[in-house]
C-alpha cells in the first residue's frame, strides 16, 4: 500500500484524505527527524540552564507566571493532558480522527515544537496501525487549538485513554467498531506508552487539528460536488426542456468569474448535441427559463470560486506550525505567539456552509419545478398513476426540510467569542464549531443533490418522449450520468419506499461515481 511522506510542508488535501479514508500509512521525511532533533536539544538545553519559557518551565493559560521546578516537569505535562481531557458528546467520525494524526505529525515535522522523535514516532505507529482514538466531538472553543480533542489523543498515546478496536474489519465496512482501553491496545501493537518529557504534551495539544481535519476533508468533498451540481442540474435542464442559451460563452465572457465560466462550460459539454434540446429549439413560445435553470453558471460559480478559497486556506493551514511557542533552532530563541489561534479556518468553514448551502437551495428549487405538473408539462409529482401513487411528492419534502436545516447551520459561528483561561485567552475562533456545521451542511448539500438526482432522471425518461415518435438522446454527458443513476436507482413505476433509493443515490453522490462516469465518457469537467 502507498506510504505518504510527511515533511511538514508538502501535504495535500487528497492526500490526507487518503490517509483518513483509504488507510495509507504516513512516515517522517529524513529532514523533518533532523529538524525536530535540533528543536529537541535545543529545549533540553534550555532546562538544564533554568530558561523561563513558556508550558516548559511554567504553567498555562492564566498560569503561565507561576515558575515550575525542574523535578516537576514531567508532571506539568502529565496534568496538562488530565486536565485539558475534559471533552464531551458525541464521538468524532474514525476519518476526521484519523486526518487529525496525520496532520498533527505534519505540523510537528516542521521542527518548531520541541518535541522528541520517539514520541512523534508512536503517533505515527499508532495512526499506521489503526489505532484510532476515542475522543469526544465537544469543547474546543477554537483558540489555543482544538485543546480538548487533541488532550484525548494524547490520552491515548499516553495508555490512559481509549481507542476504536477496528482492525482490517473497518476498511470493508462491516460496522462493528468496538471500543478498547488504549494500554491494551498499545500492548497487543508492542508498543509501549508514552511518558511525557518537557514540552511535549503542550506541543501536541496546541493545534487546529481538528477544525482543520474537519476543513480539510469538506472541502475536498466539496470540490466533487461542485462538479456533481453541474451535472445534476444538466440533467434537470434537459428533463425541464429548458434552454441552453444561458450557457453560451459570449455571456460569461462578459462577467468573467472562473467559477461561473466553468459551470457554463460543463453544461455545453454536458447538453452538447442533445436531441431534447434541439427538439425544442425553435417554436417554443417560452422566451426564458426560470433562475433555478437559466442562473446555474451564476450560482454554482459563485459557490466555485468560494470552495477555491477555502481550499487554498486549508492548504495553507495543513502545512503550518500551529502551536505556541514554536522554537528556531538556528537561531536558539523561542517565541510566544499565537499561530493556534483559529481564526483562518473558523472563517473559511462559515464561508463553506453557505457556498455548499447555495448548492443545495438551487438544487431544492429544480428539484420543485421536476415534481410540480403546473410547471413542467411533466406528469405531476413524476407518476403516471397520481392519486394511487404519490410518486415523488415526498422527496422534494426531505429536500425542503434539508435546506430548511441549513440555513440555521449557517449562522457564522466565526463572529462569537467566548472569553477563557480568566480572561487571558479573552478572543477564541469557536473554528471548531464552524467546522463541524460546515461538515453537517456538506451531508445535507449532498443529500439533496442526490434528490435531485433522482427526480432529474425520473422527469427525463419523460422529457425523452414528449412530442416525439421515438425517444430522443439528451447530450452524452446526461447520458453517461442518466445511466450510473439507473444502475442504483430504477424508474418509480408504482410507489415504493424511497428511503432506499435516496441513500443509493446519496451514495453516487459522495462516492462522486455520476461524476466519473461523466468524466469517462466526455473527459474532465472543470
Amino acid at each position: 500500500m502507498k506510504t505518504i511522506t510527511l515533511d511538514g510542508n508538502s501535504l495535500t488535501i487528497p492526500e490526507l484524505s487518503q490517509v483518513a479514508y483509504d488507510g495509507v500509512s504516513v512516515t517522517l521525511s529524513k529532514k523533518a527527524l533532523s529538524r525536530i532533533n535540533a528543536a529537541r536539544k535545543l529545549v533540553e538545553g534550555w532546562i538544564q540552564s533554568g530558561e523561563i519559557v513558556y508550558g516548559v518551565t511554567t504553567g498555562f493559560g492564566e498560569f503561565s507566571n507561576v515558575r515550575i521546578d525542574r523535578q516537576n516537569l514531567e508532571e506539568l505535562q502529565q496534568n496538562l493532558i488530565f486536565s485539558h481531557a475534559a471533552g464531551a458528546g458525541d464521538s468524532l467520525p474514525i476519518e476526521v480522527v484519523r486526518a487529525m494524526m496525520a496532520l498533527r505529525v505534519n505540523a510537528l515535522a516542521k521542527g518548531h515544537s520541541g518535541i522528541r522523535k520517539e514520541t512523534l514516532q508512536l503517533l505515527v505507529e499508532m495512526l499506521n496501525k489503526d489505532m484510532v482514538p476515542v475522543i469526544p466531538s465537544q469543547g474546543s472553543v477554537g483558540a489555543s487549538g482544538d485543546l480538548v480533542q487533541l488532550a484525548h489523543l494524547v490520552l491515548a498515546m499516553m495508555g490512559k485513554g481509549r481507542v476504536w478496536d477496528n482492525g482490517e474489519a473497518r476498511w470493508k465496512d462491516s460496522g462493528h467498531n468496538r471500543i478498547l482501553a488504549s494500554s491494551v491496545a498499545l500492548g497487543k501493537a508492542k508498543l509501549k506508552p508514552v511518558r511525557l518529557s518537557a514540552k511535549e504534551g503542550l506541543a501536541l495539544i496546541n493545534g487546529t487539528q481538528m477544525m482543520t481535519a474537519y476543513a480539510a476533508l469538506a472541502v475536498h468533498q466539496a470540490k466533487e460536488l461542485c462538479k456533481t451540481a453541474d451535472i445534476a442540474a444538466g440533467i434537470s435542464v434537459e428533463a425541464l426542456r429548458g434552454s441552453d442559451t444561458p450557457f453560451d460563452e459570449r455571456i460569461h465572457k462578459l462577467r468573467p468569474y472562473l467559477g461561473q465560466q466553468a459551470s457554463a462550460r460543463n453544461l455545453r459539454r454536458l447538453m452538447y448535441k442533445s436531441e431534447i434540446r434541439d427538439s425544442h429549439r425553435y417554436g417554443d413560445s417560452r422566451v426564458q427559463d426560470a433562475y433555478s435553470l437559466r442562473c446555474i453558471p451564476q450560482v454554482h460559480g459563485a459557490s466555485r470560486d468560494a470552495v477555491d478559497y477555502v481550499y487554498d486556506k486549508v492548504t495553507t493551514e495543513i502545512n503550518s506550525a500551529n502551536d505556541n511557542p514554536l522554537i528556531f533552532p538556528g537561531e536558539d530563541v523561542h517565541l510566544e505567539g499565537g499561530n493556534f489561534h483559529g481564526q483562518p479556518m473558523a472563517l473559511a468553514m462559515d464561508f463553506l456552509a453557505i457556498a455548499l448551502s447555495e448548492l443545495a437551495n438551487i438544487s431544492e428549487r429544480r428539484t420543485e419545478r421536476l415534481v410540480n405538473g403546473s410547471l413542467n408539462g411533466l406528469p405531476k409529482f413524476l407518476t403516471t398513476q397520481g392519486g394511487l401513487n404519490s410518486g415523488l411528492m415526498i422527496a422534494q419534502y426531505t429536500a425542503a426540510s434539508l435546506v430548511s436545516e441549513n440555513k440555521v447551520l449557517c449562522h457564522p459561528a466565526s463572529v462569537d467569542s467566548i472569553p477563557t483561561s480568566a480572561n487571558q485567552e479573552d478572543h477564541n475562533s469557536m473554528g471548531s464549531i464552524s467546522a463541524q456545521k460546515a461538515w453537517k451542511v456538506l451531508r445535507n448539500a449532498q443529500t439533496v443533490l442526490a434528490i435531485e438526482l433522482m427526480c432529474a432522471c425520473q422527469g427525463l425518461e419523460f422529457a425523452r418522449h414528449y412530442n416525439s415518435e421515438r425517444p430522443m438522446k439528451s447530450g452524452k454527458g446526461i447520458e453517461a450520468a442518466f445511466a450510473a443513476v439507473r444502475r442504483q436507482v430504477q424508474h418509480l413505476d408504482r410507489d415504493r419506499v424511497l428511503y432506499d433509493d435516496i441513500q443509493n443515490a446519496l451514495r453516487l453522490v459522495v462516492g462522486s461515481s455520476v461524476l466519473r462516469a461523466v468524466e469517462n465518457t466526455i473527459g474532465s469537467l472543470d
